[in-house]
């Protein structure tokens, strides 16, 4: 039997089954199409001792963010800006000027880095796959391109480079040792400084269907009840967390090291740990039922797309976003009822989705083929996308997003 991955204990309550599925970010190049791909069977089970719910161990992290990886955060304006306003807040809140020094773990692309540069702060991403630090390079960003946790943390001090803040954007969920990789910021902090987590909140994606969120890269499925205990055994405490809308409903946590931080613990921490409790998050009964959920809607985008088709209506897919591979892998969709994917990013265009092996084409495709429907995967995503595409309602097509409901505007 599985172990939690943060406290060992045994792991017997299941979450979720969304069968088997390649990687979510593993594109497929032509030539790759005639040779197998590997499938791993995507499960979720949750710790009844302390309530972290996890992934089952399959996939490496070196497998899932190779070379090759393909998300590039740069591509969505609506991300540069949460970016922006995120930078201006904490320069403003934690006094950070010239002197401090700003760490990012997972800098991607460097599109929240820029904006620390930008004000003169010296700044160092931590990024491991090679695609986005080369990006971030071109940025004038200095990278360094490993995997984060104590070995790292540990050269990082003896070299001088502790840190007034770390940032840790959509990261903690995607690491297989969190308690190492936790560790690790505790150790860089300096005495006061001050680390930011952001990760979609569970609570917000089991209570809205959010099901396409699970995939390989996601280790865990974190609510604030859990991450404050990770912490706690890891030497940081909690002084804060905000809501924020970012993947369908986000947490942002502001930890100190628990030792030398002097950062006043805020109310909303207590209230937001009082809400998970008062949901049922702490009890087993929360978590069942989700499988059902989510099956009713496969069940009713696989209706859909069969209806389209025998009326001879044409439904093609926006955004290669990795929850759109979930979603199609977990329903069965293949290119006979989606027949292409539009995503603006170069780097996938030209590409194919893992599994359902649809066709990455640019927005020109879209232009030309004047299709009735176009789902949009990343619904996240979708004021932004709307907007992009609002020209489609000239021809008559219209837009359908399929989290938490199947729902045509």
């Amino acid at each position: 039997m599985m172990k939690c991955r943060h406290c060992a204990a045994p792991l017997n309550l299941p979450l979720i089954d969304l069968g088997t599925a390649p990687p979510s970010n593993a594109y497929l190049t032509k030539e790759q199409l005639h040779a197998p791909e590997t499938w791993y069977p995507l499960r979720v089970l949750v710790c009844t001792a302390c309530w972290l719910a996890q992934t089952e161990d399959f996939a490496r992290a070196e497998e899932l963010f190779d070379a090759g990886y393909a998300y590039f955060s740069g591509f969505s304006t609506t991300w540069l800006a949460h970016c922006e306003r995120y930078v201006a807040e904490v320069v403003a809140r934690f006094h950070l000027d010239s002197n401090s020094h700003v760490v990012e773990v997972a800098a991607n692309d460097g599109s929240l880095l820029q904006f620390v540069m930008a004000r003169g702060i010296p700044s160092t991403g931590i990024e491991p796959t090679a695609s986005t630090a080369a990006a971030a390079r071109a940025k004038g960003i200095p990278i360094v391109e490993d995997f984060f946790g104590m070995r790292l943390a540990k050269a990082l001090a003896a070299e001088g480079k502790q840190a007034d803040l770390m940032v840790a954007n959509n990261v903690l969920a995607h690491v297989p040792n969190i308690n190492d990789f936790v560790a690790g910021f505790a150790h860089l902090l300096k005495p006061k400084g001050v680390a930011t987590f952001e990760f979609p909140h569970l609570m917000r994606l089991v209570e809205g269907n959010q099901f396409d969120t699970i995939y390989h890269e996601h280790f865990s499925y974190l609510s604030l009840t859990t991450v404050c205990r990770i912490f706690a055994a890891a030497g940081l405490s909690v002084f804060d967390v905000e809501e924020l809308p970012t993947h369908g409903g986000s947490l942002r946590v502001f930890a100190q090291r628990a030792d030398t931080g002097r950062q006043p613990r805020q109310e909303r921490v207590d209230a937001l740990l009082q809400r998970e409790s008062d949901a049922g998050m702490l009890s087993a009964s929360w978590y069942q039922g989700f499988q059902a959920r989510s099956e009713r809607i496969k069940n009713e985008l696989l209706q859909f797309l069969l209806e389209q088709k025998r009326a001879g209506k044409k439904v093609v897919a926006y955004g290669a976003a990795a929850k759109g591979n979930t979603l199609l892998n977990f329903a069965g969709v293949k290119p006979d009822l989606i027949p292409f994917v539009v995503d603006r990013n170069p780097a996938k265009q030209g590409k194919y989705l893992p599994g359902s092996r649809i066709p990455i084409v640019s927005e020109e495709r879209l232009k030309e083929a004047k299709p009735d429907y176009v789902i949009i995967l990343p619904w996240n995503l979708r004021t932004e996308v709307i907007g992009q595409l609002e020209y489609i309602r000239g021809w008559g097509g219209r837009f359908v997003t399929v989290i938490p409901e199947l729902t045509v505007e």
